[in-house]
């Protein structure tokens, strides 16, 4: 009985050890992690918090992309945020510290920041527009920040997205 419960806890410390030792990639927290890398690339020697702050919530504001616009809201880059932990982004950034860090010390402080994912890509060669959903089409058009004015069928969408589609996506050799 006592060879049972100590395999059990030298198993289980075990895999506490192991699950403290895996490292935090940029496949956790892929949105915190490309946003923060591009807004501290703008940066033009702004090395206040405070200053760092007021820049984040103006390329907020700018950001057309909508996950970014999730953590802009998670952080309270938005006026109609409902937390605010900016300076927990602005301080490290203030010190240099690498974004991936800096993701990872907020997904420690809200959960939530890293549960944003990019959407998957679409394989223009292979995807068949009849099949999806005119929800889906919808999305395609907002990303290129396009409007379908008097599309009232899902045809009148692909029509659309087919018009379009020369001037927003790159045909590889």
């Amino acid at each position: 009985m006592d060879k049972h419960i100590l395999f059990v806890c030298v198993f289980f410390i075990v895999n506490v050890f192991q699950a403290q030792s895996r490292t935090f990639t940029e496949e956790d927290c892929p949105v915190c992690v490309l946003t923060i890398d591009k807004f501290s690339k703008s940066l033009e020697g702004e090395l206040k918090p405070k200053n760092i702050e007021e820049q984040f919530r103006k390329y907020c504001l700018s950001t057309k992309i909508d996950k970014e616009k999730r953590l802009c809201y998670y952080l309270g880059g938005l006026e109609d945020s409902a937390t605010g932990i900016l300076s927990e982004m602005s301080k490290p950034l203030s010190w240099s510290m690498p974004a991936l860090k800096i993701c990872e010390r907020l997904k420690k402080m809200d959960a939530q920041i890293c549960d944003i994912k990019y959407d998957k890509e679409i394989d223009w060669k292979t995807v068949n527009l009849k099949k999806m959903k005119v929800k889906d089409l919808k999305k395609i058009l907002d990303n290129w920040g396009e409007i379908c004015d008097g599309c009232l069928e899902k045809t009148d969408y692909i029509k659309r997205v087919e018009e379009l589609k020369p001037s927003y996506v790159k045909e590889e050799l």
